[in-house]
């Protein structure tokens, strides 16, 4: 070894000190960073949930957060069959209203937080026109066709594409509807994607093709119950805001008379915020007699757009629990739960009546296919349908 100086060797020992500190530094941004991605981490998990009667397999994927927020869906229906959150105190709940298991969802449907389609909410008479042919759709609601008709998406099994965890956990789930199904034309191809990050946003995206001109109209039914599901306070102790200046009125069979009411000054003014309570029982309003409640569409203020915009604000004060819906679409149907009659029996064993759920489903207005002043709903070769929409849950201190 060469004989080096006091100074020289003092040099290279401070060099070896700031190589092994800058390594070790190195290591603490990696370990740190390693850190960092873990806590964003959203996981995603597969399960069996049962089997239907002709044998088919039924899925139940699990997305959940580091924060509480943990969603499942199965694969009967696409449907969001639960929904946890932590309150102000951290203790967490189930805030949608469903069953314990498949038999619930294939005995007593009810349509608890299903992917509605092909046409979410009423077709009046189950008839419409396109391109001056004449179709004619399963009846499940009196005289009109309701949610897709007497076996619509939520009573189908869907198969499970695809099942990611990481900073985003999602799953994706298809449906193939044949020319004719329940009196729709063209063969559509549906996905429903469900995706839930850190934050504790679950978003959910509809696309649907077709080989043929057709209508379509999908959304999530899912009924909310910020206090929990089945507890003992009901839905209508909440705040409910809606972004809308106006509402389609309807007639005894609950399709949209085409008029597009004001809500100011009406028991249908959600713009400033109001407890559903309120006035849900108002029978000196037409309208609330005719819903047995709220069971209405509202026109929201922004329109149909590229991204989605907030639909909907709902607040349970006592818990601190809050839910914003956000949507691409232009309406947004509310419905108080108002045929929930005591004689459906939920999660664990819990009696679901009037005002113990609240749905808010974004989507295009009802009737659409009949009356062209409120847009359209075609779908066809050259024009995909596509709806993205959010569940945000956060709470209020």
């Amino acid at each position: 070894m060469p004989n080096r100086s006091r100074g020289q060797i003092a040099a290279l020992s401070a060099l070896v000190a700031a190589t092994v500190m800058t390594g070790a530094a190195h290591t603490a941004r990696h370990a740190a960073a390693a850190h960092a991605v873990a806590a964003r981490a959203v996981t995603a998990e597969r399960a069996p949930w049962g089997a239907l009667p002709d044998g088919t397999a039924i899925e139940a994927i699990t997305l959940a957060n580091t924060h509480g927020v943990r969603a499942r869906i199965i694969s009967y229906g696409a449907t969001l069959q639960s929904l946890e959150s932590s309150d102000r105190h951290g203790h967490s709940a189930d805030v949608v209203l469903g069953y314990d298991d498949l038999a619930g969802y294939v005995q007593h449907p009810s349509y608890f937080g299903v992917t509605v389609g092909r046409y979410a909410n009423r077709i009046a008479g189950g008839k419409f026109t396109l391109d001056g042919k004449s179709y004619q759709l399963t009846l499940n609601d009196k005289t009109n066709s309701l949610h897709g008709g007497t076996r619509g998406f939520d009573k189908h099994a869907w198969r499970v594409l695809e099942v990611k965890s990481g900073a985003v956990a999602s799953v994706t789930l298809a449906l193939d509807s044949p020319d004719g199904d329940q009196g729709y034309p063209g063969n559509l191809h549906t996905t429903v994607t469900y995706s839930l990050d850190a934050a504790g946003e679950l978003g959910i995206e509809f696309r649907a093709t077709s080989d043929a001109p057709t209508v379509v109209n999908m959304t999530n039914h899912a009924l909310f119950n910020l206090a929990g599901e089945g507890g003992v306070c009901d839905v209508l102790g909440e705040r409910l805001t809606i972004p809308a200046a106006r509402y389609t009125p309807v007639d005894a069979t609950l399709i949209p008379t085409g008029e597009l009411r004001a809500v100011a000054g009406s028991v249908f003014d959600f713009s400033k915020g109001r407890v559903l309570g309120d006035a849900v029982r108002d029978g000196r309003d037409a309208q609330v007699r005719v819903g047995r409640g709220y069971d209405h569409n509202y026109a929201l203020d922004a329109g149909l757009t590229a991204e989605p915009k907030l639909a909907a604000r709902l607040l349970d004060a006592v818990s601190g629990r809050v839910l914003e819906v956000w949507s691409t679409e232009p309406g947004l149907q509310i419905y108080t739960g108002n045929f929930l009659d005591g004689t459906l029996v939920g999660k664990h064993g819990h009696l679901y009546r009037m005002g113990d759920g609240l749905a808010l489903e974004p989507q295009k207005f009802p009737d659409t296919p009949n009356q062209p002043a409120f847009g359209s709903a075609r779908v066809d070769v050259a024009h995909p349908y596509h709806h993205r929409m959010a569940y945000r849950l956060s709470t209020a201190h």
